[in-house]
């Protein structure tokens, strides 16, 4: 016992979790208690053929491939302003919040146009035309970088990306995603490689569209992927891969 519990110790000051810390959620595993889980392992490689999910794709393609480490992953490549993405539908979540998870690897983010805008995750659901995007970003020339933010379309609060300097993207590195939509006070949140980001958030009056409240729907559907709004991009192509996504009740870790 006293080996263990030095094992842990030292793990916990290094900022790693002792073997056997982690819940299976944080582990990636798809457990019963989840409202949507994919790890792509046991599908076959190639183009998906699965029916837990559908795909929306223009100029963009997914694939189930397998990546160096051996685990299998999601290939999502587009074509200048195309879009590629899981879909999840007719979900049906309990109460008032739906949490999101999904590993990520980005090869590139676009550099042009100015304020060339993405999105990796887009909610939509009943009771509010808001299209909320938890997961995504914007090139911004007067700084000059990209990053991520908050954003939604399609509602009162119009279209909007609230991108945060504290928020920069980073290329060809694998990072874990997760993100909350809380309808008790339509609030957004998002946590990066287990660190939650105060600037990457949403609330009913504090957000980065029209003045009127930002209200949340009661979300039904859910498209994880890659949308670029504006042609002309650089690069010209874009491949991401993506792994353990889930989405569920409660806060799922990395």
């Amino acid at each position: 016992m006293r080996h263990l519990v030095a094992a842990a110790a030292a793990a916990l000051m290094l900022g790693v979790a002792p073997a056997g810390a982690a819940s299976a959620a944080h582990r990636g595993a798809c457990t019963s208690d989840l409202l949507f889980c994919e790890d792509f392992q046991r599908l076959p490689t190639g183009g998906p053929s699965t029916l837990k999910w559908g795909t929306d794709t223009r100029n963009g393609t997914l694939s189930v491939e397998r990546a160096r480490r051996g685990n299998q992953v999601l290939h999502v490549h587009t074509v200048d302003n195309g879009r590629a993405f899981l879909r999840v539908d007719d979900l049906a979540v309990p109460g008032d919040r739906l949490y999101g998870r999904m590993r990520l690897r980005t090869d590139a983010f676009p550099t042009a146009p100015d304020w060339a805008h993405f999105t990796l995750v887009e909610a939509t659901g009943s009771g509010s035309a808001e299209v909320v995007r938890p997961i995504g970003g914007q090139y911004a020339p007067t700084v000059p970088g990209t990053f991520w933010g908050v954003g939604a379309d399609g509602g009162p609060t119009g279209d909007w990306t609230s991108w945060r300097e504290s928020a920069p993207v980073v290329e060809d590195t694998w990072q874990c995603f997760e993100w909350s939509l809380d309808r008790t006070d339509n609030n957004v949140a998002v946590w990066i490689d287990g660190v939650a980001n105060p600037d990457l958030t949403a609330s009913t009056n504090e957000h980065g569209g029209n003045e009127v409240p930002f209200v949340l729907p009661a979300v039904d559907t859910v498209k994880i992927g890659w949308q670029l709004y504006q042609g002309g991009t650089t690069p010209g192509e874009f491949d991401l891969w993506i792994d353990d996504v889930a989405l569920g009740t409660r806060r799922l870790g990395c």
